[in-house]
This record gives structure tokens, sequence and C-alpha cells, in this order.
């Protein structure tokens, strides 16, 4: 318990700002491995930003609590997985070989494809919050923060690192984690949805859709990464957890609508 603890804590550190304890330690190879509890930390960012949205709803319009929201995972995040996805739009958004897309990576600077994308990216995500009522828009958000992380989880195991591992800014995170990282990640993934089911049954049949349409989009992602750029890369993880978040939220929009 306190070995999976201690790397929820490293999971923490490394996907948030929010400071962990003294004691926790730290080893290069503990960073590969708490890799199994970065849906964990989704979890928790997930709950910050739904406990700001039900706060800010008693007090501001729909819109403006949405807003709020998702600042607040932002904040918590530094905009970790924006800059990986507004990057990523910068480098695959072109016709660009292999090479130059992983250079353009490296560059701190954010292009039109990547300003494009990230204001595309939350905007529709607003509008996806917006447009729930907020009995769904709690458990989609709990759920999908979740769930994307896992799904950038999943790509760290079926695909091997692009970039060069010698300059990876994170050299544990460039290498393949093993299967029980991943079937941890995905067992959290279970444990959230279960109890979704138990205290929001109504909403299940969404959940369910929200999963489905996240696992389209998280082979997707693994198949245009290993296409573009022959494997994964941190500023592709953070893509892969943006574009599976939005994906789970208009999935839980959408059967909602047809239902």
């Amino acid at each position: 318990m306190i070995r999976e603890l201690r790397l929820f804590f490293i999971a923490l550190q490394f996907l948030t700002r929010v400071p962990v304890p003294r004691g926790v330690g730290f080893e290069p190879d503990w960073l590969n491995r708490s890799a199994r509890h970065f849906p964990a930390v989704g979890l928790c960012v997930g709950a910050v930003s739904a406990g700001v949205l039900v706060l800010a709803g008693l007090v501001f319009p729909p819109a403006v609590a949405v807003g709020l929201a998702m600042a607040a995972s932002v904040l918590l995040t530094g905009g970790f997985h924006e800059d990986g996805f507004a990057d990523t739009c910068d480098a695959l958004g072109g016709a660009v070989g292999r090479e130059r897309a992983l250079a353009i990576m490296k560059d701190s600077r954010i292009g039109a494809y990547g300003a494009i994308g990230l204001v595309l990216m939350l905007g529709l995500k607003a509008a996806t919050l917006v447009s729930l009522p907020l009995v769904a828009a709690v458990p989609a958000l709990l759920l999908a923060h979740t769930a994307s992380r896992a799904a950038a989880v999943m790509l760290m195991r079926v695909l091997p690192y692009a970039g060069d591992v010698v300059q990876a800014k994170a050299k544990p995170m460039a290498q393949r984690i093993g299967t029980s990282e991943m079937l941890v990640a995905l067992t959290w993934v279970a444990l959230v949805s279960a109890a979704l089911a138990c205290y929001a049954p109504l909403q299940a049949p969404a959940a369910l859709a929200a999963l489905v349409l996240g696992l389209v989009g998280t082979v997707g992602c693994a198949r245009w990464l290993r296409r573009r750029l022959g494997g994964y890369t941190g500023d592709a993880l953070g893509a892969t957890q943006q574009l599976t978040e939005l994906l789970m939220l208009l999935g839980w929009l959408g059967a909602m609508r047809i239902a």
C-alpha cells in the first residue's frame, strides 16, 4: 500500500502542480511505474473541475461556471496536456516528414495549427459542458478526466517512443510501460465507471457511449501516431488525453440527446 501511495504521489507531482509530501522520495523508474495511477490523478483533476462547476453554478450562469471549471483544471495541471496538444497540432497539422515533425514538437513557440487547434478544442469542450445538465456534467467530467489519462497509458504500452530517448525531458516516460501498469490504469477506469453506474444509473447509457467513443479515439490516435511518427512522444500523449476527453464529453452529450 505504501509503495502504491508513493507511486500515486509521483504521478500527481508529474501531471499537476499539486505539492506532494517531502518524504515521498524519487527514483527514476518510479516515474515509469507511476503511469498506472495517471487515471487516479485524472479523477482528482476531474473532481476539482466538477466541484468548481457545481459551486460556480450557484452564483453564475452555466457558461461562466463552465469557464471557471475548465480554468480550474488548467491551473491545476499547468496546461500540461493542452500544451502537448498544441505542439502536436503544429507538428502534424502540415505535410511534413517524421524528423521535421519531431523537431517542431521541441519548439516552445506556438504556430497557427497549434493556436487554431487549441481554440477549437477548448471551445468544443466548453460548448459541450454548457449543453449538459449539471446532473450529467459532473459524472461526465469525472469519467472523461479519468479515462483520458488511461488512454495515454495505453499508448505507452502499445507504441514505442518515437523521439530521441537521450534527449527526452522525462527519460523514464520514454520507456514502454509494463502490462501491469496498463491493467491497473484500466482498473481505475472500471472502478469509476462502476461507481457512477451505482450512484447515477440513469447516466449509465451515456457513460457507456462516452467510453466507446473514447476507445475509438484512443485506437485512432495510436494508428495515427504510428503512421506519422512511428510511436509516441510526451506531446502526443497530451494530445491523446485532450482528444479522448473531448470525444467522451461529446459521446455523453450525443447519447443524451438521442435518448
